[in-house]
């Protein structure tokens, strides 16, 4: 029987709030597992959940920061804080929302954290009165504007932190954003105007959030790490935007193996100066897909090539596939459209890549995955 058809179980506790409360901590299970598994804790609207860092991402950007003191302009659930409060001797947690405010203030109570000052007022309210400077400051921008839209423009955020800017480096020398994924990096480099640092955090090859390290006065070459957080391990890349412009890729048709990267590095754009890095070879220009003879480590997936051919009509039709894993790549048509026409349904052992080779021919391959 549901809790909410229930009579009071707790006294003082509704049967709606315990429902709220069991529902919230079970999306922490997995995303925080430090608050899941402390008895004592007290959760926000399961939306709060959705939208905090979660601790892998969270203990991450910890290790960006260094200094005495931090101000979170937008504390939330306050995750970020914790996490923060363990690099950092003094961690000022700010948020608007009362309610959210306390109950992130008792959570770090019952977390022993000592060196967390939450405090219920606009960040900006706070740096404007008073006279501290901070080592750093960190703003994670709400990506709901204020009919609670999605959006992922930071112009479009609350707070708008590129109107803020001059303002914010006025209180500290060093700022930390985390913005959508969706951002694009030219756009956030015009509007940001001093980034150091753009990081690409990925978990389980989907990326979670852009991490911008904003330097006052910085003027030099942006640099780009990615971190993919998989199952068996960590997947790190990095490299400066500039060398990725001046790279000539090393073209090479279909060999042995397969190499598709994962998803921080195909956001970072680093499609050419990764052939620089690792004995691979770009099947063209467009097509971000790698081979080689022998088989190497690589971050993103590996796939053994059992037979590459041309796409046509009748090289289709020998296929002879009833289920398989589709990827395009600089291919003129959908997946869906191609389990259409080839009558092949989702899944399987066997993966078909249909994709561009160097020589400007649509070709298909068929792959294993090692």
């Amino acid at each position: 029987m549901s809790v909410l058809l229930k009579k009071e179980v707790f006294e003082g506790i509704s049967p709606k709030e315990l429902a709220e409360q069991i529902e919230a901590k079970k999306k922490c299970r997995e995303k925080l597992p430090t608050w899941f598994n402390t008895a004592n804790i007290y959760y926000p609207n399961k939306l709060h959940i959705e939208q905090t860092s979660s601790e892998i991402t969270a203990q991450y950007k910890a290790e960006i920061i260094n200094g005495k003191s931090l101000l979170d302009l937008t504390g939330g659930f306050g995750v970020d804080s914790f996490f923060f409060s363990e690099k950092t001797a003094c961690v000022w947690h700010c948020e608007i929302n009362q309610k959210l405010s306390e109950i992130a203030g008792y959570n770090f109570k019952v977390l022993g954290k000592k060196n967390i000052e939450t405090v219920t007022k606009n960040g900006f309210d706070i740096l404007k009165e008073s006279n501290q400077n901070f080592d750093w400051i960190y703003v994670d921008p709400s990506r709901r504007n204020e009919i609670k839209e999605k959006v992922f423009l930071l112009t479009d955020c609350i707070p708008n932190v590129p109107t803020h800017l001059t303002f914010l480096l006025e209180k500290s020398k060093h700022i930390l954003i985390k913005t959508s994924p969706l951002l694009d990096f030219s756009i956030g480099i015009k509007e940001l105007r001093f980034v150091k640092e753009i990081h690409v955090v990925a978990v389980k090859n989907e990326v979670k959030e852009l991490l911008w390290v904003i330097e006052k006065g910085y003027s030099g070459k942006v640099h780009i790490k990615t971190i993919n957080f998989g199952n068996s391990g960590e997947e790190i890349f990095a490299f400066y935007m500039s060398n990725e412009k001046e790279a000539v890729p090393d073209l090479g048709v279909p060999s042995t193996y397969l190499y598709e990267p994962n998803v921080a590095i195909l956001k970072s754009g680093a499609f050419k100066i990764i052939t620089d890095r690792f004995p691979i070879k770009k099947l063209h220009r467009h097509t971000h897909l790698y081979t080689s003879e022998t088989l190497i480590d690589f971050p993103g997936r590996r796939f053994k090539i059992e037979e590459a051919m041309p796409f046509n009509k009748k090289t289709a039709q020998k296929l002879k596939v009833q289920k398989a894993n589709i990827t395009i790549r600089n291919f003129p048509k959908s997946v869906s459209n191609l389990r259409k026409q080839l009558k092949i349904k989702d899944g399987g052992a066997v993966y078909l890549f249909f994709t561009k080779d160097m020589n400007e021919n649509h070709v298909i391959l068929r792959c294993s995955k090692v």
